[in-house]
């Protein structure tokens, strides 16, 4: 088994050279709009899964799923040539959908805000007559 140090380098540089491939060597447009988030490595070194998210919708996700699936071959021999092993992780591709995601809740926030200031009748998170919001006691009891 490797050490926590020796598997972060290893991840690390396995980042590095497929980003590398993505964006200057592998000539289709589509590996433009990929950005790898993460790579995990197991601890005996012999599978690699590699993160990526990607710019667009669904049918960017899909073209793109095909585009990595058809390059992995080529990916993984260019990681080979820069890792100092004797067998290379076997790499497997998975979409990361934190990213968008995190959009997706910014977005609802944002509309939220929106919203409340809407139905107030002013801005954001401020009360229509300046004055700090307080919780105000039940008189209804």
């Amino acid at each position: 088994m490797a050490s926590e140090k020796t598997i972060g380098r290893i991840q690390a540089q396995i980042q590095r050279r497929a980003a590398h491939c993505l964006q200057h060597e592998i000539a289709d447009p589509r590996a433009s709009f990929v950005t790898i988030t993460k790579v995990e490595l197991s601890p005996d070194l012999t599978q690699a899964k590699i993160s990526y998210s990607v710019l667009g919708d669904e049918t960017d996700l899909s073209k793109t799923q095909h585009m990595l699936d058809h390059a992995a071959g080529y990916i993984q021999r260019q990681v080979g040539s820069i890792l100092r092993m004797r067998r290379i992780p076997n790499m497997r591709w998975v979409y990361d959908d934190s990213i968008a995601e995190a959009a997706r809740l910014d977005r609802l926030i944002q509309e939220t805000i929106e919203r409340d200031a809407a139905i107030r009748g002013g801005r954001p998170g401020v009360p229509t007559d300046g004055a700090p919001e307080e919780a105000q006691p039940d008189t209804n009891g």
